[in-house]
């Protein structure tokens, strides 16, 4: 993302993305041997620490859980920015998300709150558009503003709505709306409690297995499977259809989209639009499903970690998915036994990190390797010397990860061109 404005550059020579994929992706068989490695390696970190609450069905149930609203989050600002619009305003979207389901929820049942949570964050969303494709405003300025605007008028409409008459009486008050029902949960018969006996067995990567699809397939919100879906479905529409392509040519170059005949703003109004669409349903999510209830400053900050994924999976719906669950992963840590379990992935980080340097090492990177190594004895003896990590640091996680992982992918980010640039219609002509 850029954080300054500047005009629309003018056409240059257009260049095949999916070429450009195709030389710096990966096949499907070595992301398989990667996933496939990564299984063995917490396998032998499990076996070796006895944490088996690194891969257990209950982590891996509340990591999904804190996923799908950083998920949501993140696939709300790469629709927009894969248009060319940048969505700081995302945590205000989901804060507006929040407060229309808990509002319209308690009234009436959470599937009307559901869809006034998306209808609030796509009200979000509009003011954001209007700001910056219609006037020119900066993105960043505007993002920040939708944000403090969500932020004061819930609270004030909180205040106005919940603190007296029946909301007071139903449990209501200026910080929270009084209880919504619940929306129904998925959960497979039989294979959940078949794959739970195969995992208390703790054996070698087969429980490792039944552990993370176990996490998977039990107590499913149909909100999470509704995110599944939209991660599908976002992918095919933006990288399989005319559409995807020309809402995507308006990220990249704007001028050259118009000259043939795409109706630019039209395609930034659809997707800043879808964006807060989403970013309201991952606040809908908090407010129906993690505590059936609208809490004042209950989003925490997950709209800019939703940022943070969508960044480190390139502005692509696949990394996007693995950066929001890793995000959930570490902040579900400090809720199951998290001083043992961040304590038993010292070690794991260990092992990554000896591995990065003998590759830096093999590729003549010589400081970079020699720092790697270092890391790796520190983080070792600090293994070594500890049996648990102080309860401080767990809670810090998720933040930790946040900035270790965009520090590590920096190298090999491109966002879209013309992303946050100001676009004139007519330029093109």
């Amino acid at each position: 993302m850029t954080a300054t404005m500047t005009d629309t550059p003018p056409p240059a020579a257009p260049k095949a993305e999916g070429a450009a994929a195709r030389r710096t992706g990966r096949s499907l068989g070595q992301i398989l041997m990667l996933v496939a490695g990564a299984l063995l390696l917490v396998a032998a970190v499990r076996m070796i620490t006895g944490s088996n609450q690194l891969d257990s069905a209950g982590q891996v149930s509340a990591a999904l859980g804190l996923a799908v609203p950083i998920g949501l989050a993140g696939l709300a600002g790469l629709w927009s920015e894969r248009a060319g619009v940048v969505n700081i305003g995302l945590e205000g979207m989901m804060i507006l998300g929040t407060f229309g389901a808990g509002w319209i929820g308690w009234q009436t049942n959470p599937w009307l709150g559901l869809l006034m949570g998306i209808a609030f964050g796509v009200l979000g969303g509009l003011v954001h558009a209007v700001a910056t494709i219609t006037f020119g405003v900066d993105h960043i300025v505007s993002g920040v503003a939708v944000n403090l605007l969500a932020l004061g008028a819930t609270q004030y409409l909180a205040k106005l709505f919940f603190a007296e008459g029946k909301a007071a009486e139903a449990g209501g008050n200026p910080k929270q709306s009084p209880p919504v029902d619940s929306l129904p949960d998925v959960t497979i018969p039989g294979l959940s409690d078949g794959l739970a006996s195969i995992e208390k067995h703790h054996w070698f990567l087969v429980s490792d297995l039944a552990g993370i699809i176990g996490g998977l397939v039990t107590n499913l919100s149909v909100i999470t499977i509704l995110a599944v879906l939209l991660f599908v479905g976002t992918w095919w529409l933006l990288w399989r259809t005319p559409f995807g392509l020309r809402l995507r040519s308006c990220g990249e170059n704007p001028i050259a989209a118009e000259s043939l005949g795409v109706n630019v703003y039209t395609y930034k109004y659809a997707a800043v639009a879808v964006s807060g669409g989403l970013a309201g349903l991952g606040g809908a999510f908090l407010a129906l499903v993690t505590s059936h209830t609208y809490l004042e400053g209950q989003t925490g900050g997950r709209g800019y970690i939703g940022l943070a994924a969508m960044i480190f999976g390139n502005w692509r719906p696949g990394g996007l998915a693995m950066g929001a669950g890793l995000f959930g992963y570490s902040d579900a840590l400090q809720l199951r036994n998290g001083g043992v379990t961040v304590h038993a992935l010292l070690l794991l980080l260990v092992v990554l990190l000896a591995l990065l340097a003998g590759w830096k090492l093999y590729k003549k990177a010589l400081w970079q390797g020699v720092i790697s190594a270092a890391m790796a004895g520190l983080v070792l003896v600090w293994y070594l010397l500890t049996d648990e990590v102080p309860s401080d640091f767990v809670g810090a996680t998720p933040y930790v990860v946040t900035l270790l992982v965009l520090s590590l992918s920096a190298q090999r980010l491109r966002m879209p061109k013309a992303d946050g640039m100001r676009y004139r219609k007519g330029q093109g002509k």
